[in-house]
């Protein structure tokens, strides 16, 4: 896109805005040419100016003034300024293209399915107005925040003033964490002290479980012994019974020698009766059978008496040993009764301990596992927070690098506009001078603007006086400048000679 444009004036004015004193000579000329090319990243331009030598010279003429006008992108301008009279050139003859497409006839032919189709593209033309109402609500957000950073660089630069002293934010962040990092050591020691009190308890719960197994170690040992003692106590009752049984048999037994005897003594009284009238009957000799009878009777009833004093003896023993072993095995039986009861309540109250120490070991389990997620959580928060800020303040970090770079590309700017003005008045004041005849010697200013970046807006003079000023934009890195201000006598000497 390009536009040119003509004026012709008395006074001479720049691109820039600024104007000069109104110079002049029978035939002067200042051409100034412009072109715009646009390209992917800015917009660059150039401009080349001349001074003849009859409008430095001479006084009470006409000058002349040629400028073409620039403009880019959907909004375009052309800027000029002129005096009493201006002439315009029309644009040349534009090639025209026509589309070969819309010359082809239209199928009239209906499709079955505009309906959908018709209801596809409102639906697509819904999703678009969506899309751009969101893009125009982008836009203002964007607006915002823009004002936004405008309102943070204006307090930033009422705060920092002249000099560009950093922000005081950094040393509060760092202590915040360090605050952060006591409670995560805080933390830390109250989980190992948990800890360490778990491990306690374990141990306790260990001693208290070995001591449960010693005492059913005992009890099953008690057991053992007690079903031997059971055994014995039952083989001493059936000696009892059997003895019983004995003595009985015994006590039988004697009554039927008892009554053997008796009746053997019977017949032998009889037999002795008997013999003794047999006798007196045979033989009429005088026998003292009493005598004898007697002394027979003695000695059975000696036998009796001392079979009778040894078999009750022998039951009175037999009694009194059974006895004596019964009362014993009855002792430890009642013994082992107590100590058997003395067991299972020593068991039961280690039961007790045991689950009172499991309920104690599972709220211990249970605040060691709250402990340790409030830690965790804690933990993860303050990390959590951590980042934030990290990101927080390299973005900080980030928005006041980037402040600090615009900051100083407005200045940048600054200093280039004040170069432009400088010479802009140096050359005016001289070239009054000139012409009033105070100076002999010409100024020429040449100001050489160097930098690189991803696109931006560029223009330079040339003539007596060249400038290149700088494009700039978001992406520039660096900028070198130099002024260079050459005053020589050629520069008057070449104006008079031309």
């Amino acid at each position: 896109m390009k536009k040119s444009q003509r004026f012709s004036s008395s006074n001479v004015a720049s691109s820039k805005g600024f104007s000069s004193s109104s110079v002049g000579g029978s035939s002067s000329r200042i051409s100034i040419s412009s072109s715009v090319q646009r390209g992917g990243a800015g917009v660059r331009s150039s401009s080349s100016s001349g001074f003849g030598s009859r409008s430095l010279l001479n006084l009470g003429g006409g000058s002349k003034i040629s400028s073409s006008g620039f403009g880019y992108g959907n909004l375009g301008a052309s800027r000029g300024f002129g005096g009493s009279g201006a002439s315009v050139q029309s644009p040349g003859i534009v090639n025209v293209t026509i589309n070969q497409s819309l010359l082809a006839p239209l199928s009239l032919d209906i499709d079955p399915n505009i309906s959908v189709i018709k209801k596809e593209e409102r639906e697509k033309i819904k999703t678009l107005n969506n899309k751009f109402a969101s893009f125009i609500d982008k836009v203002r957000f964007l607006e915002q925040q823009n004002k936004v950073l405008e309102t943070k660089w204006k307090l930033l630069q009422q705060q920092s003033g002249q000099s560009t002293a950093r922000s005081n934010i950094e040393p509060l962040f760092n202590e915040y964490i360090n605050v952060l990092k006591k409670q995560l050591d805080g933390i830390q020691g109250q989980k190992g002290r948990l800890q360490s009190e778990f491990n306690n308890e374990q141990d306790r719960v260990m001693e208290f479980k070995r001591r449960y197994e010693e005492e059913i170690n005992n009890r099953a040992a008690a057991e053992s012994e007690f079903v031997v003692l059971k055994k014995d106590v039952d083989a001493a009752y059936i000696n009892k019974v059997e003895n019983e049984t004995k003595l009985n048999a015994l006590n039988e037994q004697i009554a039927f020698l008892r009554a053997l005897y008796e009746q053997e003594l019977g017949e032998l009284k009889q037999q002795v009766s008997d013999t003794s009238v047999i006798l007196s009957m045979d033989n009429n000799r005088s026998l003292n059978l009493d005598d004898i009878i007697a002394e027979v009777k003695a000695q059975y009833e000696d036998l009796v008496a001392k079979s009778r004093a040894e078999a009750e003896d022998a039951y009175k023993s037999k009694v009194q040993q059974l006895q004596n072993a019964a009362g014993k095995q009855g002792d430890e039986l009642k013994n082992t009764k107590n100590e058997i009861s003395e067991l299972n309540r020593a068991i039961q109250r280690l039961r007790a301990e045991i689950e009172n120490i499991k309920k104690q070991i599972a709220k211990l389990e249970l605040s060691i596992a709250e402990s340790e997620e409030r830690g965790d959580r804690a933990v993860s928060d303050a990390r959590r927070k951590q980042a934030e800020m990290e990101s927080a303040l390299q973005k900080l970090k980030q928005e006041m690098a980037r402040l600090l770079k615009e900051y100083q590309e407005l200045l940048n700017v600054k200093l280039s506009l004040d170069v432009e003005i400088a010479t802009y008045r140096a050359l005016l004041e001289g070239e009054e001078s000139r012409i009033s005849g105070e100076i002999t010697n010409q100024v020429n200013v040449s100001v050489v603007n160097s930098a690189s970046g991803g696109g931006g807006l560029s223009s330079g003079y040339g003539g007596n006086f060249s400038s290149s000023s700088a494009s700039f934009s978001g992406g520039l890195k660096e900028k070198k400048r130099a002024v260079q201000i050459v005053s020589t006598t050629e520069s008057l000497r070449a104006y008079q000679a031309s």
